[in-house]
Parts: C-alpha cells; sequence; structure tokens
C-alpha cells in the first residue's frame, strides 16, 4: 500500500484477511469480510472497466478474481511459488491462464491452462558488472573470495545470529562478507564491521552485490529465487519458517532437488551448518553443476513472456 504509490500508480485496497488455520475468533468475521470485499471488488471494476484481471496469490486477490469470473472478463493467475496457495488452487478451475515459475505444477493445476513463464525480475540482472570493481564499490579487496549475505529488506533474524557466531570460522575460511543485515537488526551488528567485513542496512545497488558475490546466502521469496536464478552464483537457501503455507520451503526444495542450490533448514543451521558449508564451498564440480542447474532454471524473459500470454488472452 505504499510502494505502489511510490512507483507512480493508484491502488485500491479491499477489507478481505487471510482466513486463519486454527480455531480464532477473527475466522468469525470472515464470512462478513469477504462478502463486503466482493461488492469492493465489484465497485473496483465496474470503476476502473478492465480488459482483463491478473490475480497474483493472496487473499486480497480472491475477491478481484471472483467478481471478474462472475463478469465474464478473461482471468491470469500468475503464480510464483512451487508450492500454491490456497486462494490460487480455489480460482484455477475458472480462471483462462495460469503462468508459474516452476515445472510439474499440473500437481495443482489443469494442465491445459499452465505456462511455465517464471517470475519477472528487474532488468539490473541484463547488465554485466566487474566483479573486481564491485568489491572495491563496497570497499572489500578485489582479489579476495565474497560471500553476500541477504536477508531482505527488513532482515533476516536467524541468519544474522548465525553470521555473528560463525563469523570467524568463515572468516578462517578466507573469505570476506558483505552482509545486509536489514534496517532491524543494523544498530545490534554495525560494530562487527571490519576490513574483512561489510555491513549495511539495506543495499539498493544490488547489480553491484550481485557482482562482488562469489557465494551468496539468501531466504528462499518466489522473488529473490528468481532474481538468483539468473544471477546464477553458488546458492545456500535458508528459507523461512515464518511464511504462509511454508512457501519458502517449498521453494527451496525445488531448487535443491534440481541440484541448483544448498539448502539448509533454520532448525538445522546449529548442527549442520559448519559442516555443510565448509564442504559446499570447497567442492568446484558440485558447486560448477549448481551454477549450470541455476542458469538452466532462469527465466530472464519472464515479464515479457507473462505480456504475451495476457495479449494472446486479449
Amino acid at each position: 500500500m505504499e510502494k505502489v504509490p511510490q512507483a507512480g500508480f493508484p491502488i485500491k485496497g479491499l477489507w478481505i484477511s487471510g482466513f486463519q488455520r486454527s480455531l480464532a475468533l477473527q475466522n468469525l468475521m470472515f464470512p462478513f469480510k469477504l462478502l463486503v470485499s466482493l461488492f469492493q471488488a465489484l465497485r473496483v471494476l465496474k470503476s476502473f472497466k478492465p480488459d482483463m484481471v491478473v490475480g497474483t496469490g493472496g487473499f486480497a486477490s480472491g475477491p478481484l478474481l471472483q467478481v471478474a469470473q462472475w463478469l465474464g472478463l478473461p482471468t491470469l493467475i500468475q503464480e510464483q511459488n512451487s508450492y500454491p496457495g490456497v486462494t490460487n488452487r480455489i480460482l484455477s478451475s475458472k480462471v483462462d491462464r495460469i503462468c508459474v515459475a516452476y515445472p510439474k505444477m499440473d500437481r495443482f493445476f489443469p494442465k491445459h491452462k499452465l505456462r511455465l513463464t517464471g517470475n519477472p525480475v528487474r532488468s539490473i540482472l541484463t547488465q554485466k558488472h566487474s566483479s573486481e570493481k564491485a568489491k572495491v564499490f563496497f570497499g572489500l579487496n578485489p582479489k579476495r573470495k565474497t560471500l553476500a549475505i541477504i536477508g531482505g529488506s527488513l532482515g533476516a533474524g536467524r541468519i544474522n545470529e548465525l553470521i555473528q557466531k560463525e563469523l570467524k570460522f568463515i572468516q578462517k575460511l578466507n573469505l570476506q562478507i558483505l552482509w545486509q543485515c536489514g534496517s532491524l537488526y543494523y544498530e545490534i551488528y554495525k560494530e562487527l564491521e571490519s576490513d574483512r567485513v561489510v555491513i549495511k542496512p539495506f543495499i539498493y545497488e544490488m547489480e553491484q552485490l550481485y557482482a562482488a558475490a562469489d557465494f551468496i546466502i539468501s531466504r528462499a521469496g518466489a522473488g529473490s529465487i528468481s532474481e538468483l536464478s539468473c544471477v546464477a552464483k553458488p546458492l545456500l537457501l535458508i528459507p523461512s519458517p515464518n511464511v504462509t503455507a511454508n512457501h519458502q520451503f517449498h521453494n527451496a526444495q525445488a531448487l535443491a532437488n534440481e541440484k541448483a542450490a544448498l539448502l539448509l533448514e533454520e532448525i538445522e543451521l546449529e548442527e549442520k551448518f559448519r559442516d555443510s558449508f565448509f564442504k559446499w564451498i570447497n567442492d568446484t564440480s558440485q558447486l560448477e553443476q549448481a551454477q549450470t542447474n541455476l542458469k538452466r532454471l532462469a527465466k530472464p524473459n519472464a515479464t515479457n513472456a507473462i505480456i504475451n500470454e495476457i495479449q494472446e488472452l486479449l
């Protein structure tokens, strides 16, 4: 509700909220919220008069796509995750097209509606940047291997705790660290910065970060995985367990199954991180194979592919 207006686009909100999968008092309000949101969606569609409607999942898109289907408008779902949410699964029987980012999604959706397009990624990924210049940009040694940690704009608490604990171990492996710790955590960790550890609350120049990185540790959100597949640098994924339907684990597992990334769950970090990390960065053939597999899975032209599907429906 903030980022979209900042980008110059109007936005309308619906009253709808998620249905809790446990016994919760707020579920008593769900039928009323749904009914109100359907009327709100009808008002939006009557006012805006779209030629078609695209849903990207989540409870907010449910009422809008449902009303669009009642009005006979063409509808398309863009499913970003390897394990779809309830909303998209419910709507999939009536939509005209389903654009997905992972293969074998006919486990969840009608096969004849599926198009493997990938998720939209930023144009910065098509730009070439010098690894050595990128390292200098961040004040790092241009000749030393660099581990980049990406925890999202707010940061990832458990990953930050892990890096703090294993800082000396990582440095003993002759690695320097570029650590995006998140705005919530910067004041906690900024004192750990040194000539071999650069810590930022947030990094806007992601093209420089990707160029500087020789290894990457990241969460496993759908957008992040799509970008990181295009970047094709050795990738260790630590999915957040605190997301709906455990989406991040399923996303990370999809890459791990293709031998395109190393997957460690948060509950495994204490026991497995050191041994797994050491073997990972020193197994040249495994790293090369993973990079090859990431490139194979990458869909850098996803935006155009999705637009083509929309134009075909119109």
